[in-house]
C-alpha cells in the first residue's frame, strides 16, 4: 500500500476517548500494515472535549504514535487540507463521524484519503442512528460476522450502499491462552464507566465483590477501573467505584483491592472475568479465560448484557459465590469474533484487502480515482436533522466551516496573542471538563432528593 509520497503509508486518527484512541490506533496499524507493503507513519490527534483522554489515560491504554496532539474538529480539517495522508480513521461517535465525513467531502481534495470508520466495542444500542452517522466512510469495520450482518441489514432497510461492511475484530484482542496456575486464584471484576448508572446498583455491585473476597479468603480479588475521579472516559462516570470504597463498613478485605493498568495484562493473571457486558469479556472469551455476565441487574437492553444470550456465561453472583464457573459457547464465541480457535491472525485479511484496492484505486492517474464521499444522511433525506448535528461542529449544512469558526481560524496571530489565546482555551477546557464531570452530577444528584 505505497503512499503517495512515500514507502510508508500516511494515516491519521482522529479519536475522542481513550478507549476510541487505543482501538483507532490499533485499528489502523493492523488494517495498513501487512508483509509485502510499506510501513505506517501514524499521526494522532484527540478531538477536543469532554472526553479527551489525560496524559495517564494513554499512557495505560498503551497505543503509540509517531505524533499525537489536540485539535478541534475545524483543525483537523485544515490539517487535512494541508496535509497528504493515505488514509483517515474516524475514532469517533457516530455524530462526530457524520460531521467529519461532510467536512472531508467539503475539502474538495483532488486526491482525497480513504476513510475508515468502525465501532469500539460491543454494538448492544443505537443500532441504526450509529450506523446510519457512520454511513458515507469508505469501509465501516465490523467487529465479527455477526455485526457484519446486522450492519448491512440496516444498511439495505434504507436503500444505503452497503458494499463499505467489512468484517474483521476487534484490534486489541490477543495474550495468551488461557492456562490454570497452581497456586494462583484471581477473579477480576472489570467496571464500566455508566454500567449500571445508579449509585445504588454500584454500591450494590461492590458490596457483592467484597462480599465474595470475604467468602473466599483465599482468592485474590480484583476490581479493574477504567479511570481515576475526575477523568472521563467514553461515557460519563457519575458515581466513581473509589469514591463508594471509601465508605465500605468494616473496610476493605486484605485479598481485595482496585487496580488499573491495561487490560491485556490484567488479565495474564486472571482466573474469572466477571463484568456486567464489559468488551473486556470478549477479550477475556478471546483468551478463553472463564467469563461471567452478570444478571443480578436481569438481562436488559439498556445494560448491554442481552447482547451475550446464547454465550453461555451468564450468571449471577449467589451462583459464582457458590464456585459457579460459565463455560463459553464455542458456537456464539465464533459469531461474535473473539476466534479462541487461533483464527484471528486472519481476522483482517479482508479490510486489509479492501483497503489495498480503495489505497489503488486512489492513486490512479488523472480522471480517475476516489468518487466523492456520498454520506446517507444530506440536506435533502435529513433536513431537520443534519443542520442542527454539523452545526455542534461549527460546520454549515454543506460542511464548510461556519463564519465564526472560519474567523477564528483564519486570524494572524502573533506571539503575544497566541499565548493569551491557548491559555485563555485551556482555562475554558479547564472549566467545562470540571463543570461536566464534578458540578453537573452534584445538581442531577440534588435534583433527585
Amino acid at each position: 500500500m505505497p503512499s503517495s509520497t512515500s514507502g510508508a503509508v500516511r494515516v491519521a486518527v482522529l479519536a475522542d476517548s481513550d478507549t476510541r484512541w487505543k482501538w483507532g490506533a490499533l485499528t489502523a496499524r493492523r488494517i495498513s500494515t501487512d508483509s509485502s507493503h510499506g510501513s505506517v507513519e501514524l499521526s494522532g490527534f484527540l478531538l477536543r472535549g469532554r472526553a479527551t483522554p489525560t496524559a495517564r489515560q494513554l499512557d495505560e491504554v498503551g497505543a503509540a504514535a509517531d505524533a499525537l496532539r489536540e485539535v478541534t474538529g475545524i483543525g483537523f480539517l485544515k490539517e487535512l487540507r494541508e496535509g497528504a495522508y493515505d488514509v483517515v480513521v474516524l475514532a469517533l461517535v457516530g455524530g462526530a463521524v457524520q460531521a467529519m465525513l461532510h467536512g472531508i467531502a467539503a475539502l474538495g481534495l483532488e486526491k482525497r484519503p480513504v476513510v475508515v470508520t468502525g465501532y469500539v466495542g460491543v454494538v448492544y444500542e443505537k443500532l441504526s442512528d450509529g450506523l446510519l452517522l457512520r454511513h458515507g466512510a469508505d469501509i465501516v469495520l465490523a467487529n465479527s460476522r455477526y455485526d457484519a450482518q446486522r450492519f448491512r441489514g440496516v444498511y439495505a432497510g434504507v436503500g444505503a450502499d452497503a458494499s463499505a461492511v467489512t468484517e474483521a475484530a476487534l484490534p486489541f484482542l490477543g495474550g495468551e491462552r488461557y492456562r490454570a496456575e497452581e497456586g494462583r486464584d484471581t477473579l477480576v471484576f472489570a467496571a464500566q464507566p455508566s454500567v449500571p448508572a445508579t449509585r445504588a446498583d454500584r454500591a450494590y455491585l461492590l458490596r457483592r465483590l467484597v462480599e465474595h473476597a470475604r467468602l473466599h479468603p483465599g482468592r485474590e480479588v480484583l476490581l479493574k477501573l477504567r479511570s481515576k475521579p475526575g477523568e472521563h472516559t467514553t461515557h460519563v462516570e457519575e458515581f466513581p467505584y473509589q469514591r463508594l470504597a471509601e465508605k465500605t463498613p468494616g473496610g476493605l478485605p486484605p485479598n481485595f483491592r482496585l487496580v488499573y493498568g491495561n487490560m491485556g495484562e490484567v488479565l495474564d493473571r486472571t482466573d474469572l472475568l466477571v463484568t456486567v457486558s464489559s468488551t473486556a469479556a470478549l477479550e477475556a472469551l478471546h483468551r478463553s479465560v472463564p467469563t461471567a455476565i452478570l444478571t443480578d441487574f436481569g438481562i436488559r437492553e439498556p445494560l448491554g448484557n442481552h447482547h451475550f444470550l446464547g454465550s453461555g456465561c451468564l450468571a449471577s453472583w449467589d451462583q459464582l459465590d457458590g464456585g459457579g464457573r460459565p463455560r463459553a459457547d464455542a458456537v456464539w464465541a465464533d459469531r461474535q469474533g473473539v476466534a479462541a480457535d487461533g483464527t484471528y491472525a486472519t481476522a483482517f485479511d479482508e479490510a486489509r484487502a479492501h483497503l489495498a484496492k480503495l489505497l489503488e484505486t486512489r492513486s490512479a492517474g488523472p480522471g480517475a480515482g476516489l468518487p466523492p464521499l456520498a454520506p446517507y444522511y444530506t440536506a435533502t433525506t435529513a433536513p431537520g436533522y443534519l443542520p442542527g448535528l454539523l452545526a455542534r461542529y461549527h460546520l454549515a449544512a454543506d460542511g464548510t466551516a461556519l463564519a465564526s469558526s472560519r474567523t477564528a481560524r483564519d486570524e494572524p496571530a502573533g506571539g503575544l496573542r497566541r499565548v493569551v489565546r491557548e491559555a485563555v482555551r485551556g482555562a475554558a477546557r479547564g472549566a467545562y471538563r470540571h463543570g461536566v464531570q464534578r458540578v453537573a452530577p452534584v445538581i442531577r444528584r440534588m435534583g433527585e432528593l
